[in-house]
C-alpha cells in the first residue's frame, strides 16, 4: 500500500459527529485548514439528533463501521457465522488475506474476548471496505482505548502506521500494561495535559515520544466583555456529562450551603449521561430543586448566552472509583473566556489553568463546604472579581488558544510525514 501523491490521513473516532466532544471536530476542522486532508472513521454512528455548527465546516470524507460482532462478519463474509472468514473462498488462496484472518483468530483465542476481536473485525473492515483506492497512509485514534485497538489492529493487517491521542478515561481505565503496549507500537502518542504527559512518560517504553498538545478553544467564539461585578439573585452555572467524574454532587452540596447561608441564586445545568436520574435526584434530597434547572444537552450558541447571563460556573471533578477523570474540562476555558469566574477542584490537570486565587478558585475534590465557601467569596467580593476575571481571560489567551495549539500539532504530524497534501 503505497503513499499517495495527496495523502490522507485517518482518524478514528469513537463515535461521530459527537455534541460533546468539540475538541475533535475542532481540530479535524483547523487541521483541514491548514491542507491536511483527513478520512473520518467512526466506530459507530451518532447517537444525538443535532450537532455544532462547526461540523457543517468540515469536508472530509466519513466511513461508518459495523458496530457488532455480528454487523461486521455480514458486512465483511456475508454471513454471521463466527467461522466466516476461515470459510470464505479467498481463505488459503489468497495469502494475504489468509494472514489476516490468522492473525484475527490468533488474537480472539489469545484473549477469549469478544471486544478484541469485534476490534479485530473493525480493522479488517477498513482494510477491505475503506483503504482501497482511499490514499489512506496513515491512522490516528482518538482516545487509547478502543479507536486505539482498532487503530493499532489495523497497522498490524495493512503495514501502515498509527499514533493517537489519550485523553483521560481511555488511559485512567486501563491497566498501565496495556497503555504501554499501545505506546510501544505507535509512531508517538499526543496527550492534552502536562498531568497526563508525565504519567505516560512514566509508562511508555524509552525513546517513545509522548507530546503535550492542549485542546484549546475558539477564542472568536468564546469572547465576552460582560460586567466583572455581580448581584443577587446569582446565577450559578454547569455544563458536564453526568458521570462520577465530575463530581456534580459536591456541586449540590456545596449550593445547599449557599442556600442555607441566605444566598438567593439560580442554578443551571447543562448536560446528560447514564447518572442523570439519581444524580438530580440529590436535589430534591437537599431540598433545593426549585432553585435548580436541568437543561438538558444544548448547542454551542445555546451555552454561549447561559455564559452571557452567569455570575459563577462550578463544577466538582474528582478520580471516580474505577480510575476515571477529567484531563482540563474545555468548559472552565469556556467560562474564563467568557469573564464568567470559575470554581473547581485541584483534581488531574485543572491547575495547569486555573491558578488558584488568581485566575480562578480551586478547592479539594469532595470538599463541598470548601466548594461553598469558594462558590460565596467569588459571588459577593467585587473586587476580587474584577481581580480574577480579567486575569482569567487573560490566561486563557495565554495557554488555551485552539489555533495555536492545531499548528503545534500539525508540526508534531509532520515530524513523522504527516504533511498537508501537496
Amino acid at each position: 500500500m503505497s503513499t499517495a501523491k495527496h495523502p490522507v490521513l485517518a482518524m478514528i473516532l469513537k463515535g461521530y459527529p459527537r455534541i460533546s466532544e468539540t475538541f475533535i471536530s475542532n481540530e479535524i476542522r483547523l487541521l483541514e485548514q491548514r491542507g491536511v486532508k483527513i478520512h473520518i472513521i467512526s466506530m459507530r454512528k451518532p447517537r444525538e439528533d443535532f450537532t455544532h455548527k462547526s461540523i457543517s465546516e468540515i469536508k472530509a470524507e466519513v466511513s461508518y463501521l459495523p458496530s457488532s460482532i455480528e454487523g461486521c462478519l455480514e458486512g465483511l463474509f456475508g454471513s454471521t457465522d463466527m467461522n466466516a472468514g476461515l470459510k470464505d473462498p479467498r481463505y488459503g488462496q489468497d495469502s494475504e488475506f489468509t494472514d489476516r484472518i490468522d492473525k484475527i483468530w490468533k488474537v480472539y483465542k489469545d484473549t477469549g474476548s469478544e471486544a478484541s476481536f469485534k476490534h479485530m473485525l473493525q480493522a479488517e473492515f477498513i482494510v477491505q471496505k475503506v483503504l482501497p483506492g482511499s490514499e489512506i497512509f496513515h491512522f490516528h485514534a482518538h482516545f487509547a482505548h478502543s479507536p486505539c485497538s482498532v487503530a493499532r489492529n489495523v497497522s498490524r493487517l495493512s503495514g501502515l502506521p498509527f499514533s493517537f491521542t489519550a485523553h483521560a478515561k481511555d488511559i485512567y481505565t486501563q491497566k498501565p500494561e496495556k497503555v504501554t503496549a499501545k505506546i510501544s507500537e505507535a509512531k508517538f502518542a499526543v496527550t492534552c495535559t502536562g498531568y497526563n504527559c508525565n504519567y505516560l512518560e512514566s509508562i511508555a517504553p524509552a525513546g517513545k515520544p509522548i507530546h503535550k498538545v492542549y485542546h484549546g478553544i475558539d477564542l472568536n467564539l468564546f469572547s465576552s466583555d460582560k460586567e466583572f461585578t455581580s448581584g443577587a439573585p446569582y446565577e450559578i452555572f454547569t455544563v458536564a456529562r453526568f458521570t462520577p467524574k465530575k463530581g456534580l454532587p459536591t456541586v449540590f452540596k456545596a449550593l445547599k450551603k449557599l442556600d442555607d447561608r441566605g444566598i438567593d441564586f439560580s442554578y443551571k445545568i447543562v448536560g446528560d449521561g447514564d447518572d442523570r436520574e439519581s444524580t438530580l435526584a440529590i436535589l430534591d434530597e437537599l431540598g433545593i430543586a426549585d432553585k435548580c434547572t436541568w437543561l438538558g444537552t444544548k448547542t454551542h450558541e445555546e451555552v454561549l448566552e447561559l455564559y452571557r447571563k452567569a455570575d459563577l460556573f462550578a463544577i466538582g471533578c474528582e478520580i471516580a472509583e474505577n480510575g476515571d477523570r477529567d484531563g482540563i474540562p474545555n468548559v472552565l476555558a469556556e467560562s474564563m473566556a467568557m469573564s464568567v469566574p470559575v470554581v473547581a477542584t485541584t483534581v488531574s490537570g485543572i491547575p495547569e489553568l486555573v491558578e488558584h486565587g488568581k485566575t480562578g478558585l480551586l478547592v479539594e475534590p469532595r470538599d463541598h463546604e470548601s466548594m461553598a465557601d469558594a462558590m460565596e467569596k467569588m459571588l459577593t467580593d467585587q473586587e476580587f472579581r474584577k481581580s480574577v476575571i480579567p486575569a482569567a481571560k487573560e490566561r486563557v489567551h495565554e495557554i488555551f488558544d485552539n489555533r495555536y495549539w492545531i499548528n503545534k500539532l500539525a508540526d508534531v504530524y509532520e515530524i513523522y510525514g504527516i504533511k498537508a497534501g501537496r
